[in-house]
């Protein structure tokens, strides 16, 4: 396998491989792009996104927007967030449809070794997958490996260590069920 290949299975993998530099290097550009546009340059803003993460419909992120590789990003249609969101995306993310960050958010398909020695050389990634109708307050942290189910609201400051089942209110670090949604 690839050094890619395995960054995408999940395996652990040598993030300073020439490919995926020249892959993180190709996203960084973009985000600076996205980053330095002005607000009400609307269709030169969409470009960059479609060019960094292809959206599947209508997509508004504030600038700063930050990720490592774009390529792994789906966006449902209707997303929206607010800004300084980062995305590590050395495995896949999965954003649903009609889905709202708040500003400060940071998703975090990445991680690493325990043991020292190991993580000198290699990561590794968890996917994350954000159903639909998802609310995530300000500088809530989704950490590696999560699925966050439909109509689920993560109050702000939250930190995601476990799936979250959808259909209520979750919050606090780490973030736990606090009420249904009727």
């Amino acid at each position: 396998m690839t050094e890619k290949e395995k960054m995408l299975a999940g395996q652990s993998y040598d993030a300073w491989e020439p490919e995926l530099l020249e892959l993180r290097a190709n996203a960084k550009k973009l985000c600076h792009q996205f980053n330095q546009l002005c607000p009400s340059e609307i269709e030169q803003r969409t470009n960059v996104l479609k060019a960094l993460i292809s959206p599947k419909g209508k997509c508004h992120i504030e600038a700063n927007f930050f990720c490592d590789y774009g390529i792994n990003i789906e966006v449902g249609d209707n997303f929206y967030a607010n800004h300084n969101l980062v995305i590590l995306d050395v495995c896949q993310v999965k954003i649903g449809n009609n889905v709202m960050f708040g500003p400060n958010v940071m998703l975090s398909t990445a991680t690493h070794p325990l043991g020292a020695i190991a993580r000198r050389t290699t990561e590794y990634g968890k996917p994350i997958t954000i159903g639909d109708d998802v609310w995530l307050g300000g500088n809530v942290s989704i950490l590696p490996g999560i699925t966050i189910g439909d109509n689920a609201v993560i109050g702000a400051g939250s930190v995601v260590t476990k799936d979250i089942a959808g259909n209520g209110v979750f919050a606090g670090n780490p973030c736990k069920f606090i009420k249904a949604l009727t």
